[in-house]
Order: structure tokens, then C-alpha cells, then sequence
């Protein structure tokens, strides 16, 4: 360079300095007509360019530069950045990945490629290259704060927690990320965390949809779901169309109760998303809940559909317990089928079976799945119930096709396994007549008829036995002495045990009689012993546990009332008056979600249980779901003759309807 171009070369220096960059082109320019091929010339007027936001002027020199100095790789650091501030980020890699062959010392160009590569949403190689960079450079805070970002970005939440986590002690003053830390510890579940810096993000910015929505997730997955409630109406208030949030903000309603609210935003979900498996099976959990079977059943088989390559034994034997409830038995068994193929030793489902083929008339499998229900717990009164049940009906299905051995056997059988339904012992009695067994017969009636001395059938049928065997009512077997003398024997110890029974069976009754009596003059201590002592003589007595579980109610303590109507149901699970008062002993604990199940079970149980539907109403009301409060008061009012209550309630709907 001449001491003239030199000259000019400083005062282009000087102007640039001053921002006066017209100025300095003019000067380059006058410096390059005298010394034309000076590299340094050109790169500062291609400098001046960039400064100038003449970016084609620039990356026009600095190809002149490179012309004359082909070797200067950091020609190449000047030219990325200019395409990377015009955003053609391949074009700036390219040019980085240039100054890293060529100047591989050249550490910070790392973060460049870093950058670059961030922009083009390549993570897993920006974080490659933030990390090469931060080896050398640990303390490069935007550096740390963009790795942070990538690992957000490529899903590696749990090393986005501890980048973040590492800036933030550092810094907290200055940190400003609070949105994606706070998405990161949602993703790594620690939600009590997330949330607290999701707030930090709303603050900052109101209009942040989606920290909003994230920060709705979290308050959704600690239960609190008032603050979830009130993020939710912020976001649909801002960006109603955003339909994806649907299916979260329906299972959130769900959870707080408001069934209709919920199916609304399933619907609009499904609306928009058809192929999602998980809003079919989630609007039909609702649908159940208010006992809409069909409903249930239609969107749990879509589900099922969409889900076909997924197994889903939840669902399955959801459907099958709906197929049951609605009596459609053959589909019922179709999916406990199914679902007994994976969870081949689940008792309850086995016993469900059972109940379904029983109530199909397979009397033969619905026997022997439950005898194998009761080898492996011999306690359960309902299987055993059940059980006998089911021979007395097989033994009815033998007698009317005149098998009367195959009869006897099935009668038997029931009888065996403590059947208190008379019909086995007329049956048996009617097989042995057929079979000409004569005495077994008559004594047979004779049991019948002393069980049930209501049927008439029994006692005119036994009548008629009589005459046509020309033999009186205590059909004496044998006039020889010595085996009169041992039937007596074996009569007595027949009788010794039938007094046994006789005499446990009244002591249950006197024990009840005194419990009631206690109860009654409120002696409450007295009244629990009496009922627990008639319990061991007859543990499965739903009421009886009904009554000492009311009893701890009218002490006040809830939590020994739920514990007794607990065991209630589950001696009879068809006890609705178990199930109502279950549910008023969890409305006494504030728990409404619970209450409102055992209540919804009691109207599936005997949808006339009027008070079901008032405490219902109540529930609902007190969730401040004004509609299902309504809908229930108005169906109490058709099942209620309490006119002091009837005109309570309807005052309490005018109100609630305004």
C-alpha cells in the first residue's frame, strides 16, 4: 500500500468510526484506484458494506478478497455471518464449516456453527457443537442458555433441567428462560417445580399461549384444578380455536365433575381429531359414569377400532362390564373372553364370567368356574350363593327334560352348598318321587314346605303325593324293632343338628333384637357389641353391618361408618342402600367425586331410589354444576311424597335457574 492509499485508507477508518460510512466507501474506493490489489483495502470496504447492510456489496468484495488471498479462512467467519444476518442459514454453515477447515485453532467458531445449525433445527449437531465450543469456553452464558434450548427442542428434557437449573442458581437476577426451564421440568415431571416457573413466564408475558398451557398441564397434574381452570378459560379466551387442548381440558372437567362440560369439549376435540383413540375412550369413561350405556358402548368399540394394533385390557373389560350391565351377554362374554386371555388368573373377571354364562343358561360353565373360584377363596358367600344358585337352575333344566338322576344330583348339590331357596327341595323331592324314591321324597316336600309354607303348589303337590301312594305324613319305614331303633338313632342326631341350627339361628335373631333395642335407647356402645356378636354367628349379613356402620355415623366417626358400609357392599354389591349411605359418608369427608360414584351406582341399582337423585343434586350443586344439580332435583321430585320437601326442592331449582 502507498503512503497516499495509506492516507486514505485512515481517513476511511476515521469516517467508519463516526458511522459516516458514505464517506468511508469514498475514500476505500479513491484507495483502490490507487493500489488496486490490496487485499486489506477490500476487506474493509467489504466490512463497511456489511456495516451499511449492503450485503451483496459485501459478499461481492469479499469474493475479491478471497481472489487475491485465497488462503484467508477468516474471510470465510465474515461471510457466514452476513448470510447468517440475512438468514440464509445453509449459506452461513457452509461458509463456517469453511473457516473450520481452514482455521481449526479458531475455537469460537464452534458457536457460530452452533448457532447456525440451531436455526436450521438440526439440534442433536448444535448441541454437539455448543458443547465443543463450551469445552473451551464453560462460562459463556448464551452459549450455555441456547445448549439449554437445543436440548428442549430435541426432546432431551432432563438435560435441559440441568443446563437451565445450572443457569438460573448462577444468575437468577438475569434469568429469563423461564418457559422452556419450566416445560422441561414439566416433561420431567417434576410439576410442583415447573409450575412455579411457568408462573414466572406468564408474568412476564401474558400473551405466552404456551407457557400458559403448559402451566395449565402442571396445576392439572398436582390436582389443583381450580388454577389449571382458570388458565384454561385464559387460553380458550385468547386462541378459542386451539382444538388440541381439547381432549386435556375435557379429562380436566371430568375430574372436577362437570360430565356435560366434559363431553362438550370431547366432542369438539373429536371433531377436529377423529383418528384419537384416547378422546373416544375418555368421553365413553363419562358416559358410563351417567349410566348412558349406549353412548359408552359406541365410543369405547371406536376407540377399540382406531386402537387395533394396541392391545387395551382396560378398555376391554370396561365394554364387558357395559355389555353386562345392559344384558347383552353374548357380547359381554366376548370381551371378558378376551380380556381372560391375558389376565387368565384375575378372580373377579373369572367371576363375572361366571355370573354372564349363568345368566345365559350354561349352567355346566358357569358351575365350574365358580367350584374353582371357591377352592382358591372357600370364604366368598357370593360365589357360593351363586353357585348353589346356578344348580338349582340346572336341576329345574334337568327336571323339565325328565333327567330326573341328572336332577337329583344338581339338587343335591345346591342343598350341599347351602342353598336357602326352597324350589331345590321341592325339586329334589318331585326327582325322587320319579325316581320312586317314596320316603326320600315325602321328607323332601316336607322340607320345602316348611321353608316356604307360602307356596301352595308345594303343599297341594305333597297332598297329592300322599294319596297316590296311600301312605300318612309320617310314613313309618320299618315295624321290625331293631331297625326301628336305629332309624330313631340316626333321626335324632338328624334332629340334634337341625336343634342346632334352630337354636343358632334364633340367638342371631335375639342378639339383632337386642342390638336394635340398644340402638333405638341410643345405648351405642351396647348396640355395636350385640350386632358384632350376632355377625360371628352370621358374618354375611349386609344389614346388620349397615346398622353398626350407622351407628359410627351418629358418633361422628365418619371414618369407622365408611369402613362398615364398605363391608356392607362388599358381602352384597347389590345392596343399595349400602352404596347410598357409602356415598353420604364420603359427602361427610368432602369427597364429591366419591360420593357422586356410589350414588350413580345406587340409581343403576334401582334407578326409583329417590334419595339417590336428591343427594346427587346436592353433590353437583355444591361442584357449582348448576345443570346436573337441576336435572337431578327435577327427577327427586318425581319419586318423592315428602311435600314439605317436594316445595324445598322446587324453590332450590327456581334458584339455581335463574
Amino acid at each position: 500500500m502507498t503512503p497516499e492509499a495509506n492516507s486514505l485508507y485512515q481517513q476511511a477508518c476515521s469516517a467508519e468510526y463516526k458511522e459516516d460510512y458514505a464517506t468511508a466507501v469514498q475514500k476505500l474506493t479513491e484507495a483502490l484506484n490507487i493500489s488496486a490489489n490490496d487485499v486489506m483495502i477490500y476487506t474493509k470496504l467489504a466490512g463497511v458494506y456489511s456495516e451499511m447492510g449492503e450485503y451483496e456489496k459485501a459478499l461481492a468484495t469479499y469474493t475479491k478478497v478471497l481472489e487475491l488471498k485465497p488462503t484467508d479462512g477468516y474471510v470465510y467467519l465474515s461471510i457466514g455471518s452476513i448470510y447468517e444476518n440475512q438468514g440464509k442459514y445453509t449459506d452461513a454453515l457452509k461458509a463456517y464449516n469453511k473457516v473450520l477447515e481452514m482455521c481449526p485453532e479458531y475455537l469460537y467458531n464452534y458457536l457460530n456453527i452452533a448457532n447456525v445449525q440451531y436455526q436450521l433445527r438440526d439440534y442433536k449437531s448444535a448441541i454437539e457443537n455448543y458443547n465443543k465450543f463450551l469445552a473451551t469456553y464453560s462460562q459463556h452464558r448464551e452459549a450455555r442458555e441456547n445448549l439449554a434450548a437445543s436440548y428442549v427442542n430435541s426432546g432431551n428434557y432432563s438435560a435441559a433441567v440441568n443446563e437451565y437449573e445450572s443457569l438460573y442458581s448462577k444468575n437468577p437476577a438475569g434469568f429469563k428462560d423461564f418457559a422452556n426451564y419450566g416445560l422441561a421440568l414439566y416433561q420431567v415431571k417434576n410439576y410442583e417445580k415447573s409450575a412455579q416457573f411457568l408462573e414466572k413466564a406468564v408474568e412476564a408475558d401474558t400473551d405466552n399461549i404456551s407457557a400458559r398451557i403448559s402451566l395449565a398441564m402442571s396445576y392439572q397434574e398436582l390436582n389443583k384444578d381450580d388454577l389449571a381452570l382458570a388458565q384454561y378459560d385464559v387460553i380458550f379466551r385468547q386462541q378459542p380455536a386451539l382444538h388440541f387442548l381439547r381432549l386435556d381440558y375435557g379429562n380436566l372437567l371430568a375430574d372436577m365433575g362437570q360430565d356435560e362440560a366434559a363431553i362438550e369439549n370431547y366432542k369438539i376435540f373429536i371433531a377436529n381429531y377423529p383418528q384419537d383413540a384416547r378422546a373416544y375412550k375418555n368421553i365413553g369413561i363419562v358416559y358410563k359414569r351417567l349410566n348412558q350405556l349406549d353412548e359408552t358402548i359406541a365410543n369405547y368399540e371406536k376407540a377399540l377400532e382406531l386402537q387395533k394394533d394396541k392391545k387395551d385390557i382396560e378398555l376391554e373389560e370396561d365394554l364387558a362390564e357395559c355389555y353386562h350391565l345392559k344384558k347383552d351377554y353374548h357380547n359381554a362374554l366376548k370381551y371378558y373372553d378376551a380380556v381372560l386371555a391375558v389376565k387368565k388368573d384375575d378372580y373377579n373377571l373369572r367371576y363375572n364370567k361366571a355370573l354372564v354364562l349363568h345368566a345365559m343358561k350354561d349352567y355346566t360353565g358357569s358351575i365350574a368356574i365358580y367350584e374353582t373360584l371357591l377352592k382358591e377363596k372357600n370364604t366368598d358367600a357370593a360365589v357360593k350363593n351363586n353357585l348353589a344358585a346356578a344348580f338349582v337352575a340346572q336341576g329345574d333344566e334337568y327336571l323339565t327334560d325328565h333327567n330326573y338322576s341328572l336332577a337329583t344330583t344338581a339338587f343335591e348339590k345346591a342343598i350341599e352348598n347351602g342353598t336357602k331357596d326352597s324350589y331345590a327341595y321341592y325339586g329334589l323331592a318331585k326327582s325322587y318321587r320319579e325316581c320312586g324314591l317314596n320316603d326320600k321324597a315325602a321328607e323332601y316336600y316336607e322340607k320345602a314346605i316348611s321353608m316356604a309354607p307360602e307356596k301352595t303348589q308345594y303343599s297341594n303337590e305333597f297332598a297329592e303325593f300322599i294319596s297316590a301312594t296311600n301312605r300318612p305324613s309320617d310314613i313309618k319305614i320299618s315295624s321290625e324293632a331293631a331297625d326301628t331303633t336305629e332309624i330313631k338313632e340316626v333321626t335324632l342326631s338328624m334332629d340334634s343338628a337341625k336343634e342346632e341350627e334352630v337354636n343358632q339361628e334364633k340367638q342371631n335373631k335375639d342378639l339383632i333384637q337386642s342390638g336394635d333395642e340398644n340402638y333405638k335407647n341410643k345405648n351405642y356402645d351396647q348396640a355395636i357389641k350385640d350386632y358384632q356378636d350376632a355377625l360371628k354367628i352370621k358374618p354375611s349379613d349386609e344389614v346388620t353391618l349397615l346398622k353398626i356402620g350407622n351407628i359410627y355415623k351418629l358418633k361422628d366417626d365418619n371414618k369407622n361408618a365408611i369402613n362398615f358400609y364398605k363391608k356392607a357392599i362388599v358381602v352384597n354389591p347389590n345392596y343399595s342402600d349400602g352404596w347410598f349411605n357409602l356415598g353420604l359418608g364420603y359427602a361427610n369427608d368432602n369427597n364429591n367425586n366419591k360420593a357422586k360414584e356410589c350414588f350413580h351406582r345406587v340409581i343403576t341399582l334401582d334407578p326409583n331410589y329417590g334419595y339417590a337423585y336428591y343427594a346427587l343434586g346436592i353433590a353437583y350443586e355444591q361442584d357449582g354444576n348448576k345443570k346436573e344439580a337441576v336435572n337431578n332435583y327435577k327427577i327427586f321430585l318425581t319419586r318423592n311424597k315428602d311435600a314439605a320437601l317436594a316445595k324445598t326442592i322446587q324453590e332450590k331449582i327456581k334458584t339455581l335457574e335463574e
